[in-house]
């Protein structure tokens, strides 16, 4: 696919509309999620919430209007949300008396609510996720990327100290990161934010960032240390051991519907969508060829092997449309199935299939008497296979060698006139906000951010030259 951002995007959005994904509505930025696209989200919520619940954390659901005082309680919060926010102020035809925001998170409301519910050191911790919609009025949109209402889940947890706190924000980070490489086969980067990308009213942020085939970063989860910022606008407090009333500490996580847009920009390819087997909706398709209509054995066999595909868990569909064998091929590659089996008269005859990965170029003969297995394997095998694909493209892609802002103005300019993607770039920075909004102003690359296990040290500052503080992942981001 061209590496062009403009042909990137169209490729996307028709690989998006091919799959049948989604529909657009007639709210700007809103989208509908058809089957296959919601049930995308539905596998990894489902693996998700399974890892939630194994570390002790409970769902809840909370309001979606929160109120417009709660949020100028935590200054910073309502700063950093406030260009995003859509208002109701009316309802059943008379002017509310007060604004009522559709959630763009719910800290302010679980605040509110978690001042009532903990009182005592024993009410600690409180481990809470929800899964929900938002909405954040977002001015550029791109389905599944960024849209105005999106999908996710947020954690929120309330702790007894700090210590207690920063042990449960790195381990939701752990999951996220374990997650998308396990279910979705995306690399990640783990690191923290800078103080310019942190979430609004945070201590401390901590990302994985994920590169896409176009070299651009995704966000792909974030989870946040809060400190008592929140506990403190909101009153939570709790009498502790020596009986004594104490702020409690709070952390908030989250991961959305984005991830779906980042795993069709990180394996799709000319022919449109790739899924890895564990979060496609259809796993294998089974597809009977030749004149196979006059043959009915042809279909009694596809039909046990569905069966037996189905008893083993695995999610399969058998086509036995009247379409051509090309369109139907056509047909599941688009929406990016990993595995295809053709079965006709002479494949029949000689006790064989012929299988298909997704994203690999040859067909292979597989005997019938052992075609489960090596479906099985097959799907293992190419889960195993995307995710590999995705850490070589990635480790071409990030650049460890560019230490000045010369040096990164002439990779942008050679990589534009070769038609090469820009990729990351691995720096120092000094620490000075200037230096990092000056590398953005001049080249559109912002920090991701500085990485747990950086491949190196950087020791100078990429855009002012003095002595580095931090190692820190550079990259033009959606």
């Amino acid at each position: 696919m061209s590496q062009n951002t403009n042909d990137f995007t169209k490729w996307y959005i028709d690989t998006i509309q091919k799959a049948d994904l989604v529909d657009y509505t007639p709210v700007r930025g809103s989208i509908a999620f058809k089957p296959d696209g919601y049930e995308i989200w539905e596998h990894i919520k489902e693996e998700m919430d399974k890892r939630f619940k194994e570390t002790g954390h409970r769902n809840a659901y909370f309001p979606m209007l929160i109120p417009e005082s709660f949020f100028q309680k935590e200054k910073d919060h309502i700063e950093g949300f406030s260009p995003e926010l859509p208002w109701v102020t009316e309802a059943a035809g008379e002017k509310l008396e007060e604004r009522l925001a559709l959630r763009p998170t719910s800290e302010t409301m679980i605040g509110h609510l978690y001042s009532n519910w903990i009182k005592s050191y024993r009410d600690l911790p409180v481990l809470i996720n929800q899964w929900a919609n938002v909405f954040r009025w977002e001015k550029k949109t791109l389905p599944f990327i960024r849209t105005s209402e999106f999908l996710w889940q947020e954690g929120h947890t309330a702790h007894v100290d700090e210590e207690d706190a920063r042990k449960e924000t790195m381990q939701m980070l752990n999951i996220y990161k374990e997650v998308v490489e396990d279910l979705l086969a995306i690399p990640v980067y783990d690191g923290q934010k800078t103080p310019s990308e942190r979430f609004a009213g945070a201590v401390d942020t901590f990302s994985i960032e994920a590169m896409m085939k176009d070299g651009k970063a995704v966000q792909a989860g974030t989870s946040h240390y809060m400190g008592t910022k929140f506990a403190e606008a909101f009153d939570i407090k709790y009498l502790n051991k020596e009986n004594k009333h104490t702020h409690v500490h709070t952390t908030s996580w989250g991961t959305s519907t984005r991830l779906i847009g980042s795993v069709i920009m990180v394996h799709g390819d000319e022919q449109g969508l790739v899924l890895p087997p564990k979060i496609a909706p259809t796993q294998v398709v089974l597809i009977p060829v030749g004149p196979w209509k006059k043959n009915p054995a042809i279909i009694e066999k596809l039909d046990e092997i569905f069966a037996a595909l189905k008893a083993q868990g695995i999610r399969v569909r058998l086509d036995d449309s009247d379409q051509s064998p090309g369109f139907k091929f056509n047909e599941w590659e688009l929406k990016g199935v990993p595995v295809r089996i053709e079965l006709g008269p002479r494949d029949l005859e000689n006790n064989q299939a012929l299988m298909k990965a997704r994203d690999a170029d040859e067909k292979v003969s597989v005997a019938l008497g052992a075609i489960v297995e090596n479906i099985q394997k097959e799907l293992g095998t190419m889960q195993t296979r995307l995710l590999e694909k995705a850490k070589a493209f990635r480790a071409e892609n990030s650049h460890t060698h560019i230490d000045t802002m010369e040096q990164l103005k002439q990779h942008l300019a050679e990589s534009e006139q070769n038609g090469q993607i820009s990729g990351w770039v691995l720096a120092g920075w000094c620490g000075d906000d200037a230096c990092e909004e000056g590398v953005k102003e001049e080249t559109k690359f912002t920090t991701r951010n500085i990485p747990f296990n950086p491949p190196t040290e950087k020791h100078t500052c990429l855009h002012c030259g003095k002595e580095a503080k931090h190692t820190v992942w550079f990259a033009r981001a959606y």
